[in-house]
């Protein structure tokens, strides 16, 4: 991403030094000598950041940050004061500033705050793109607060300009579509189709005319001349979901596709030349399936120029909180109540849980949680009794507990899920009815 940079300073030894610096960064610079001709500027033409000096003839910093914030949100300010002004800098920063920087100036601390904008505006970016698909939930943001989310998120911008294939692994419920998705708005492709199809749901011949179309006359019922989802997605993206269920035969003329870029229609006689680029995407162990020969190694390779693994979600459980808030937000606004947070016992049952549904499964519980809560935060009881059996207690120093005393409240947890079914609780425990009993009687 090349930031273009406007830059209000009136003492031209600043003014030089500043261009020097910045251009040497490779940013687009423009440059202005106080804060008229600057928002004459902004006005005329867009630009990521504005560096401002507060102390300039006519318009100063402040009353420019004002109308820039005003009438130019996007653009990101960055605040020049002089070393005894820095409560002015903190009032800049109340106003709408970004950040600030004092005088003498360190070029290196300057950088920084840039290349952080520069962070900030790229993850925006991909954030806006990714919401126009489609096909895509528009209130679904891409949250990755954890280090695994966000190497992810740098895999994805390194390969922004690329067009390579990209195999996505992970488990079920992860994100591996919304990932595909963010590849796809993200990349050279971003104005051209993403299409996407589940290779598990399909039969053989089923999956063949989706995949590639067919002509009329191909099979019975096939009464019209069909183009497939390659075809469809000719100088886009097509999304190939669980790629290991694909069956061999079908395996072989994708491969032919990605190789030649062109195929026939089922029943056709012709090939049709494509332009596509294939993202596909398992929660198998592809390469025990190569191995054991299930799937071609030669499209294995085709497929993983780029591989990107999504954690799950109990790996990752720095993006609990905003991605629960998230789902609260959403499911209230559904059912149309007002509903504000959790209560901390609640969230620490969420944090303990280990998720084995991944996100699809927070989603899941907390719509249910919105639906059955009754105050204005999410309790306990709304939670399903599975969730909850799994919280992990902290250890109290003054009040410790014996094994006995945690075994017991554990049977007695699994005793209520059981309904008061002492025989179903013993086969959930793994022991004996007698040796339930001994438990629950200390």
């Amino acid at each position: 991403m090349n930031l273009k940079i406007l830059i209000a300073e009136d003492e031209e030894i600043t003014l030089k030094h500043l261009r020097y610096a910045l251009e040497k960064e490779g940013y687009d610079l423009t440059c202005v000598s106080n804060g008229t001709d600057a928002f004459a500027k902004l006005e005329k033409e867009g630009f990521d950041i504005l560096i401002a000096d507060i102390k300039m003839p006519g318009m100063d910093g402040l009353t420019l940050l004002g109308k820039v914030k005003e009438k130019y949100p996007d653009t990101e300010v960055i605040i020049v004061t002089g070393f005894g002004s820095i409560e002015s800098a903190v009032n800049a920063m109340k106003q709408g500033a970004t950040d600030y920087v004092t005088k003498p100036f360190n070029l290196d601390e300057l950088n920084l705050k840039i290349k952080k904008i520069q962070e900030k505006k790229s993850l925006e970016k991909e954030n806006l793109a990714l919401k126009a698909s489609l096909s895509l939930d528009k209130e679904t943001p891409f949250i990755a607060k954890s280090r695994s989310m966000q190497r992810v998120i740098e895999i994805i911008n390194s390969i922004a300009n690329s067009d390579c294939t990209v195999l996505i692994t992970g488990e079920s419920g992860a994100g591996k579509g919304l990932v595909a998705k963010l590849i796809h708005y993200s990349g050279l492709r971003k104005d051209k189709p993403f299409l996407a199809i589940n290779c598990a749901i399909f039969t053989e011949e089923l999956l063949a005319s989706e995949l590639f179309g067919h002509e009329r006359g191909a099979f019975t019922g096939a009464i019209a001349t069909k183009q497939g989802l390659i075809e469809i997605a000719n100088h886009g993206t097509l999304f190939l979901d669980e790629i290991a269920e694909m069956p061999p035969n079908l395996q072989a003329k994708l491969l032919k596709v990605i190789e030649d870029k062109e195929f026939m229609r089922v029943g056709g006689t012709r090939n049709i030349k494509v332009n596509v680029r294939f993202i596909a995407a398992t929660n198998q162990n592809i390469k025990s399936l190569v191995s054991s020969g299930r799937f071609r190694e030669d499209l294995y390779y085709r497929l993983n120029v780029m591989d990107i693994f999504i954690p799950p979600l109990r790996e990752r459980k720095k993006d609990l909180i905003p991605l629960s808030n998230h789902f609260l937000e959403k499911h209230s606004k559904k059912s149309n109540k007002k509903i504000t947070g959790f209560t901390k016992e609640t969230m620490d049952i969420i944090l303990s849980y280990g998720f084995p549904g991944n996100v699809r499964e927070l989603e899941n519980i907390i719509e249910r949680a919105v639906i059955l809560e009754r105050t204005s935060q999410i309790s306990p009881d709304s939670l399903p009794q599975s969730i909850k059996l799994f919280q992990v207690e902290a250890i109290n120093p003054n009040n410790i507990k014996t094994i006995d005393e945690i075994n017991k409240e554990y049977a007695e947890k699994v005793l209520e899920i059981a309904e008061d079914n002492k025989s179903k609780t013993a086969e959930l425990l793994g022991i004996s009815r007698t040796s339930l009993w001994r438990i629950l009687k200390k």
